[in-house]
């Protein structure tokens, strides 16, 4: 049996303020066939000080000396804003979820019902908001960017000691575009062994080959950016996939996923038909005689594979010849 992948289409903020954006980006979602389409929710105020440094992808993808609050506040959507994407998502048949950034995000997206929780990794450190999640009773996918095996060792005991369901990590790095020498996917069987829960992987490399090599792995989610264009002007498009992109990465996946199979090693349906072609059987070296002995000199291995298998090599020599065989026929009993 398949084991499906989870796939989440990460929108995050790539919208850039614009209600009309984000709803093309859910149709672009749907249109590549991922099962989840995944927004951030938060209310700035909340979330960044005044004194907080943009990082520095943030400064090379805006080019703008702006401060992070300024960054971020452009790209901000109302909480009415995210109940309309919610009903639109539901029209189009694709289930949405949105990160919450900050205990009030957290009490709207739990008044509109998500399904489970998204922490991202930069929240893996905040005992209120651990604490706030984890008391809904809701599964949780925890994204683990960043981080140290004992900082999530003490995420999970938070969470497990406030009443959190079903937990999944997911391995990610967080540096936008993330260098391949960084990903370091191994480290998410690490965190399967040691933790003793579901894994996936949330990618902020520049391409789709590394979540195709994760859903390989065994990751039971994969999350991946994308945006509308690449060139848009915010702080995470340009680590995004466009749509297409991301069409080619969910089928890469799904084909991913038939590939894995089941692990038991027997012939497969399609090539059963191949056996007697590819394999060989024992034949006539030359005209052979009715009792004639028969011996090393006088057989052959050839194909076909549908008569006597040269496995039997030595049951068959010394034998005698129950009927006249011409050269390369067949050899019976």
């Amino acid at each position: 049996m398949e084991k499906k992948v989870f796939i989440i289409a990460e929108a995050g903020d790539n919208h850039n303020g614009d209600y009309k954006l984000a709803l093309q980006l859910v149709d672009k979602a749907v249109e590549a066939g991922a099962d989840c389409v995944k927004f951030q929710t938060f209310v700035t105020e909340n979330v960044i000080s005044k004194f907080a440094q943009k990082a520095e992808y943030q400064k090379e993808n805006t080019g703008s000396e702006e401060s992070q609050f300024d960054m971020v506040k452009k790209l901000e959507l109302s909480f009415e804003q995210f109940r309309s994407i919610q009903q639109y998502c539901k029209e189009k048949g694709i289930m949405f979820l949105s990160t919450p950034f900050d205990l009030e995000s957290v009490d709207f997206l739990e008044e509109i019902g998500i399904p489970f929780w998204k922490i991202p990794s930069g929240e893996i450190t905040n005992l209120p908001y651990l604490e706030k999640i984890a008391s809904t009773g809701k599964d949780i996918i925890l994204s683990t960017g960043m981080c140290t095996m004992d900082e999530i060792e003490r995420a999970l005991s938070v969470l497990r000691k406030n009443g959190a369901g079903q937990i999944t990590l997911l391995h990610c790095n967080t540096e936008y575009p993330t260098p391949m020498e960084d990903v370091n996917l191994h480290a998410m069987r690490k965190m399967e062994d040691v933790f003793q829960v579901p894994v996936g992987y949330s990618d902020h490399t520049a391409g789709i080959e590394v979540p195709i090599a994760a859903a390989a792995l065994g990751a039971s989610v994969i999350e991946k950016h994308f945006t509308l264009d690449k060139n848009m002007e915010g702080p995470d498009h340009k680590a995004s996939l466009e749509p297409e992109e991301l069409k080619q990465m969910v089928a890469s996946i799904r084909n991913i996923e038939k590939a894995i199979g089941s692990g038991e090693k027997k012939p497969s349906p399609s090539e059963k038909k191949n056996i007697s072609i590819a394999r060989k059987s024992i034949v006539a070296k030359r005209d052979i005689r009715k009792g004639e002995k028969l011996t090393a000199d006088n057989l052959s291995v050839k194909r076909p594979g549908d008569g006597i298998s040269p496995m039997r090599w030595y049951e068959i020599v010394g034998t005698a010849a129950v009927k006249d065989f011409k050269e390369d026929e067949l050899i019976t009993e």
